[in-house]
């Protein structure tokens, strides 16, 4: 009986922690009001800046064919496949950002100027793919631009 209840005590420890930990990963859908739309915007240029690091680094790191021993060039690759992880990553919550937080929760249908907030979020979306499968800054840049310009209709309509 006791290890029962201590068994059942761990697995509701155990999903808690669960719980908590993916809470922490996004803002929840329970419409608390608690919402910092230009800590989000900020973010997402946060994460454009280092997926463009790390572009620079992987091109760079890519041009040097290492030449050393078996171990530096062990050491090599795995520095390449970190920056590679660390694009991913970053574009993966770019991604995030823009899908689960504003067009989830944030951009509602009938709003004002709402085609031209979706058009551009789903542009947004389409170039962090393309941040993952690239190293062309080209698309970072891309993507500098499309969040400036949602900004600017974003918080057009909020400041009125």
């Amino acid at each position: 009986m006791r290890r029962g209840i201590i068994g059942l005590a761990g697995m509701v420890c155990a999903f808690m922690i669960l719980g908590l930990s993916s809470a922490a990963q996004a803002h929840c859908e329970i419409p608390c009001g608690i919402y910092d739309d230009a800590m989000r915007i900020k973010m997402l240029n946060e994460h454009l800046m280092t997926i463009e690091k790390s572009m620079r680094t992987i091109e760079d790191l890519s041009g040097h064919a290492e030449s050393g021993s078996t171990e530096h060039q062990i050491e090599h690759q795995h520095q390449l496949t970190r920056w590679i992880v660390n694009k991913e990553e970053h574009a993966k919550k770019f991604q995030g950002i823009v899908w689960q937080y504003f067009m989830t929760q944030r951009i509602k249908p009938g709003e004002e100027n709402y085609e031209r907030k979706v058009q551009l979020l789903h542009e947004m979306l389409y170039y962090a793919m393309r941040c993952k499968q690239t190293t062309d800054t080209g698309h970072v840049k891309k993507l500098m631009n499309l969040v400036q310009e949602f900004e600017k209709v974003y918080f057009q309509e909020k400041d009125k």
